[in-house]
């Protein structure tokens, strides 16, 4: 699935990207860094959007767990990585 995002710093915390080039017409996302305590939390928002009626409707279904999987992974990698590091 070949696809290419745009980024675009919001903020210090926030960044928001939109696909450019992708399997579905539209998706948002945003990562956003917050304080929880002494912790850090990451909190990701993503909308995925589609055309064409019935048809777009059952290629986001298609997509949208792959994507998501997608993100999860992301995030998990990240998460680890950062714990990694905060050990040291």
């Amino acid at each position: 699935m070949a696809m290419r995002r745009c980024p675009r710093p919001s903020s210090p915390e926030r960044v928001d990207f939109r696909l450019v080039r992708g399997p579905v017409p539209a998706v948002t996302e945003s990562f956003e860094l917050g304080e929880q305590g002494s912790r850090t939390r990451l909190e990701y928002t993503g909308e995925l959007s589609t055309d064409l009626w019935r048809l777009g409707q059952w290629w986001g279904g298609l997509v949208a767990p792959r994507w998501e999987a997608t993100v999860a992974g992301s995030l998990a990698a990240v998460k680890e990585e950062a714990e990694r590091r905060a050990r040291r």
